[in-house]
């Protein structure tokens, strides 16, 4: 019985803590890592920042930002880009490693990126055509879905 309690105990309290930290909160631009505003600055100048916030997901943060033009950014805890999606317009070239931007080319010819998001296996591309298409780090092609 005294486990069963001690179990019950353990458990009420990591729900607790997780739900301490997965909130999730508006900030202010001014209030973004310093990489994440360069990138802004250096990809999407021009565009406004409609709104960004922090995030916790357990243990961890990061930040995502929505631009006036549509696009979605999240940037690890550190201010590194982690995610680039915006469904009318491509996603900055300088952004997609060359092996995955040619076999997109050679692949599908007339689409365009309009997602890219780094994983742990590498990166995770959505094409225009709605195909999803996973890359390994090296660039090489693991896996799709349409």
């Amino acid at each position: 019985m005294k486990t069963i309690k001690f179990f019950m105990v353990a458990l009420m309290s990591l729900v607790t803590v997780t739900t301490c930290f997965a909130d999730d909160r508006m900030i202010l631009p001014e209030q973004l890592p310093a990489p994440a505003k360069a990138f802004i600055q250096t990809h999407y100048d021009g565009t406004n920042i409609l709104f960004a916030s922090k995030e916790y997901d357990g243990l961890s943060k990061h930040y995502e930002v929505h631009l006036n033009d549509g696009t979605q950014l999240d940037f690890d805890s550190k201010g590194n880009w982690d995610k680039v999606e915006n469904h009318m317009t491509p996603v900055p070239a300088v952004l997609v490693p060359q092996l995955i931007a040619t076999y997109v080319s050679t692949n599908f010819p007339g689409e365009i990126i309009v997602k890219i998001d780094k994983e742990r296996h590498g990166y995770d591309v959505e094409l225009s055509n709605d195909f999803d298409l996973k890359f390994n780090k090296k660039g090489m092609l693991i896996g799709m879905d349409d």
